[in-house]
């Protein structure tokens, strides 16, 4: 399943008219760095291993397995304090990790730092 709002939809179409070259936005896995994996739109061509989604006259490239691994994707238009810009949803998991010490082991160690 793949979901294009009709905000996020009416701003896509809004970028790519006038525009010259490939007219079409692939949806792509970048690795992310500590936030692990995550989906990102960019403007590309179409590739032999691409399932086609036309919606609303734009159309979406993805590649065939990420497809299978990540859907349903859901694309949106947001408004919020942070700003206005595109989400993306979809199944791909989220990397879980401790990113952060405990609070007693800092502080025993700025008791022995000022002893």
């Amino acid at each position: 399943m793949f979901e294009v709002s009709e905000e996020a939809s009416g701003k896509i179409r809004q970028f790519l008219e006038g525009r010259e070259g490939p007219k079409s936005i692939r949806i792509l896995i970048t690795e992310g760095g500590w936030r692990g994996p995550y989906l990102v739109m960019a403007i590309d061509e179409q590739k032999s291993d691409d399932e086609v989604i036309v919606d609303r006259g734009v159309t979406f490239l993805v590649e065939k397995d990420l497809f299978e691994k990540v859907k349903p994707i859901r694309i949106g238009y947001t408004h919020s304090t942070l700003g206005l810009g595109f989400t993306i949803e979809s199944e791909l998991p989220k990397r879980v990790e401790e990113v952060t010490a405990g609070c007693s082991e800092i502080y025993d160690n700025c008791k022995k730092v000022t002893r």
